[in-house]
């Protein structure tokens, strides 16, 4: 029959821990107390790590990792527990910490509400099931709700990832402006050459011969802009990019074929689409200039 139930991973001591809380009492704790409570949720089953199954470390990783919801048992302020813990804070929510009463609990973690057990007072522990199992079903039920400070500061608008995330696309924009500038001089330089070489032919004065040179419109910023992504616009704004792309491409085909034979061909064409491509470097850089100035404002 399959098991359609979730995983509840738990995270707890393995080893003794106190004169108290031996191995033995740890697994005791786990398989008449917290297995139990867990499965008494129909959706739910309960699994835990074990010291002697292969690559320990890489296996309770991916739990944390994958499991619907995880229980961290601080009792004793196991450094193991604490770290587990903080491998799964930083990939997912749904977690839920529990120790037993008396436990001094770190500032780091307090802010996130334990619920506390009573080993030794039946009425204060009936509380302790209720809210537990109360916890359990409302990770169930809602996923998505945050209970990470790890992950609430590092994603999501105004946090950490956010703000790098904006950094990073503002240097690419700046890039992209710098590449524009670079393309905008090429290209002026390139049509001087184109008009020069049509004067050096008309002219019986002049010694000097019609010559071509191979330099590139970049396409490099402007690529990974239009790949990536990387800033939140609509579609007619990557439309433009687009086609500026294809006019770079068509250009640098022509500076492949400046050269006799064609080279008195070349220079008429570069000529005849001098306005053109301005105003096609412009777009590109005022799409960026644009670009970048949203992005500033939402740092």
């Amino acid at each position: 029959m399959t098991d359609n139930r979730k995983t509840c991973f738990v995270i707890m001591p393995i080893g003794k821990t106190s004169d108290e809380h031996s191995e033995e009492y740890w697994q005791v704790h786990y398989d008449t107390f917290l297995k139990p409570l867990i499965e008494e949720n129909p959706n739910l089953k309960a699994e835990r790590s074990e010291a002697l199954r292969g690559d320990i470390l890489r296996e309770i990783i991916t739990n944390l990792v994958v499991a619907c919801v995880v229980v961290a048992d601080l009792t004793d302020s196991n450094c193991n527990v604490y770290w587990e813990l903080g491998v799964r804070q930083s990939f997912k929510h749904c977690t839920i910490t529990i120790a037993e009463t008396l436990t001094k609990i770190p500032f780091d973690i307090f802010a996130k509400g334990t619920l506390y057990y009573y080993p030794n007072n039946y009425i204060k522990n009936a509380k302790f099931r209720a809210k537990f199992k109360e916890a359990l079903q409302d990770c169930l039920t809602k996923p998505n709700r945050p209970d990470s400070h790890v992950l609430e500061t590092l994603s999501g608008r105004g946090t950490l990832f956010e703000i790098f995330r904006r950094d990073e696309a503002t240097r690419r924009l700046e890039a992209l402006i710098s590449e524009c500038a670079a393309n905008l001089n090429l290209f002026e330089t390139t049509v001087k050459r184109a008009k020069k070489n049509i004067e050096c032919r008309k002219s019986k004065s002049t010694t000097e011969e019609p010559r071509a040179f191979s330099s590139y419109l970049s396409l490099l910023a402007l690529d990974l802009l239009t790949v990536e992504r990387y800033v939140e616009e609509d579609q007619e704004f990557y439309d433009k990019l687009h086609n500026v792309r294809m006019w770079y491409i068509w250009f640098n085909d022509m500076i492949r074929e400046w050269d006799e034979p064609r080279m008195a061909e070349m220079d008429n064409r570069f000529i005849d689409c001098e306005k053109e491509g301005l105003d096609c470097i412009l777009v590109c850089l005022d799409l960026a200039e644009r670009a970048r100035e949203k992005v500033g404002k939402l740092l």
